[in-house]
C-alpha cells in the first residue's frame, strides 16, 4: 500500500467546493455554502456532529452569528485525490481571540462528503 505524505500546495490548488465553500462561508453566503457539500455530508464542529444539508445549514448560519472574526487562509494541504487540509487564522471577539483551525475534508464526486474542524 502506497503512504500518501502530505503535499503543501497554493490555496488557489484547492478543489472547486472546497474554495467555494471556504469563500461563501467567508461572505455569510449560506445558500452558496451548503451547495458545496453532498447530501449526506457531515460537519464536526467543536465536537458535535452535523449531518444532511438541513443541519449543516443550520450550523452554518450559527456560526456565521456567533461571533465577529477575521479569516485568513494560511497553508493548504492535498494529502491524496481526496483529502485536503485548509488551515486558517481567526481573530476575533470569541473566547481566546485568536486560533489556528484545521479544517480537513474528504471529497466525494466534486463535492464535499465530511468536513472536519480542529485547533
Amino acid at each position: 500500500m502506497m503512504s500518501h505524505q502530505p503535499r503543501t500546495i497554493t490555496p488557489s490548488d484547492l478543489p472547486q467546493a472546497i474554495t467555494r465553500y471556504l469563500k461563501a462561508h467567508q461572505d455569510h453566503d449560506t445558500a452558496t455554502a451548503v451547495t458545496a457539500f453532498t447530501s449526506d455530508a457531515i460537519v464536526i464542529d467543536e465536537g458535535r456532529t452535523y449531518q444532511g444539508a438541513p443541519a449543516i445549514e443550520q450550523w452554518l448560519n450559527r456560526s456565521a452569528t456567533e461571533f465577529t472574526y477575521t479569516v485568513e487562509l494560511t497553508e493548504a494541504q492535498q494529502l491524496d485525490p481526496t483529502h485536503y487540509v485548509a488551515t486558517h487564522h481567526l481573530e476575533g471577539d470569541f473566547p481566546g481571540g485568536s486560533v489556528d483551525l484545521r479544517y480537513r475534508f474528504v471529497l466525494r464526486d466534486n463535492l464535499v462528503e465530511r468536513l472536519v474542524i480542529e485547533p
